[in-house]
């Protein structure tokens, strides 16, 4: 006898079994509410061979009838390897705070839109679910309209009117929530740097799967994004797998470790979660730094079925070294389903030889061009038409990043011949403003620009009409 088994790493891959036989089950794991989430899977896992547990694979696993012969057995085991084809089609759901170049702030949108376009290219159903801010980029976003109209998300101890909206962004399916709740969660003219941030993206989390659950969406896979959406592999195990939503499984990508959402309950009493102190456990959201706080990161870690980083080496330095910002005791508890994915650039959206936001494109054959796109830029920015390099610098305006390190770089240029461009805001208002007072500084020099806000079409000329690119770091 044969079947299949589709593995995930870290995960507890699905045997074949009755609808009857899952419900009971989860009504089971729901009941037991001194176990764990991590316990759930250990259980199915001991179930499984342990051939099944290899990432990425569809695999055939040959049982071997109990009545043959040891020689026989082995004559079966060496003449017939598992058979391994490639992962058929899979629907998948992001969950994400950004997508470029609708909703961009850094490279989390860059992230969503270049994964979900590769992922479409490999034959994959890709959706994404994001807020619908009011200061997105709608010129990006094509055949915006309102498809489902009463959407009521259960929150505290009421319910909010949503709507959702589809449109294409340069070709992504997009989802966008529309809150409709005298908070304005998503109209506050910012992506983030809100007082509320918390309650705010932990609604957008509830929504986005309250969405799903109504709309009758069961992806094979649910891929979400930094803190912001931690709480919605929580969310799924703890309540909506109870509803039916059993056949998702959760890929959880940690950009910044920096970030982790840490809070108090009251996000719990909001979202429906009313038990404070089984979530709050160590085994679950409780920060392991902060005695009696829930740490939204965390319980993405603790609930996803297999976590990813921007890097290997990152992945290792979060997890042995100081770059977890005291998760690290976690990713070693749940080392068996972490790791590293290198970040990409998608070659087809910044090639220089196609880009439609260049005056001259160009290549290596005509790499003569690119002068037309540097004289373009120094038109743009009142720069002096001279023969000095142009040094860039764009990104989003974070500590991390080294803002001392910025701006030793841009009087370093000034000083020593050079012409010095920059492109990037914060979700911090005073970064910004330190930055608007420094713009006041040098307005009158000719060697230099700084544009503090972010412009899809300005990021492409710059790209194209710098000769260095800075990419200051303090880690």
């Amino acid at each position: 006898m044969q079947f299949s088994l589709r593995s995930q790493s870290g995960t507890s891959s699905r045997l074949p079994t009755t609808a009857t036989r899952m419900k009971n089950k989860i009504k089971s794991d729901h009941q037991h509410s001194e176990s764990t989430p991590e316990h759930a899977i250990m259980r199915q896992q001991q179930r499984l061979p342990e051939l099944a547990r290899k990432p990425g694979k569809l695999m055939r696993v040959q049982h071997v009838p109990p009545d043959q012969t040891p020689q026989q057995q082995e004559a079966v085991s060496s003449s017939s390897q598992p058979e391994v084809s490639a992962i058929p089609p899979l629907c998948i759901v992001m969950i994400a705070t950004e997508v470029a170049p609708a909703a961009k702030v850094g490279g989390l949108a860059d992230v969503t839109f270049g994964l979900a376009r590769e992922l479409e290219l490999r034959g994959n159903a890709v959706e994404i679910i994001l807020p619908k801010y009011d200061c997105m980029r709608y010129d990006h976003i094509w055949g915006l309209q309102r498809v489902y109209d009463d959407l009521w998300v259960p929150w505290y101890h009421g319910a909010l009117h949503c709507s959702v909206w589809f449109g294409f962004v340069h070709g992504r399916k997009c989802f966008f929530i529309d809150s409709h709740s005298p908070d304005n969660f998503f109209n506050r003219g910012c992506y983030y740097g809100c007082n509320d941030d918390v309650l705010r993206f932990a609604f957008f989390c509830r929504a986005a799967l309250e969405f799903m659950f109504k709309s009758g969406k069961h992806p094979d896979i649910i891929h979400c994004h930094d803190w912001q959406t931690g709480l919605v592999p929580v969310l799924l195990y703890e309540m909506y797998a109870g509803l039916g939503m059993t056949h998702p499984r959760v890929c959880y990508t940690i950009h910044n470790f920096r970030h982790q959402g840490i809070t108090g309950d009251a996000v719990l009493r909001a979202t429906g979660l009313h038990r404070p102190e089984y979530f709050k456990h160590a085994d679950r959201l409780g920060d392991p730094s902060h005695l009696g706080a829930v740490n939204l990161m965390k319980g993405g870690i603790v609930y996803s079925n297999f976590v990813t980083t921007v890097s290997d080496k990152y992945a290792f330095e979060a997890k042995e070294g100081s770059e977890g910002a005291g998760l690290g005791s976690v990713l070693k508890k749940y080392h068996m389903k972490y790791g590293g994915v290198v970040n990409g650039i998608d070659y087809e959206y910044w090639n220089p030889e196609t880009d439609p936001y260049l005056p001259a494109p160009y290549g290596l054959a005509t790499i003569h061009r690119k002068q037309t796109n540097k004289q373009a830029l120094r038109q743009r920015f009142l720069l002096q038409d001279c023969h000095k390099p142009i040094v860039a610098f764009i990104g989003r305006l974070d500590p991390q990043k080294g803002l001392d390190l910025v701006r030793h770089a841009i009087f370093y240029c000034i000083n020593h011949g050079a012409q010095f461009v920059l492109l990037g805001s914060s979700p911090e208002e005073s970064i910004n403003r330190y930055f608007w007072e420094l713009k006041r500084t040098i307005n009158d020099n000719p060697d230099s620009h700084l544009e503090i806000g972010y412009s899809e079409e300005l990021a492409h000329l710059v790209y194209a009409g710098a000769d260095m690119i800075i990419v200051p770091s303090r880690f």
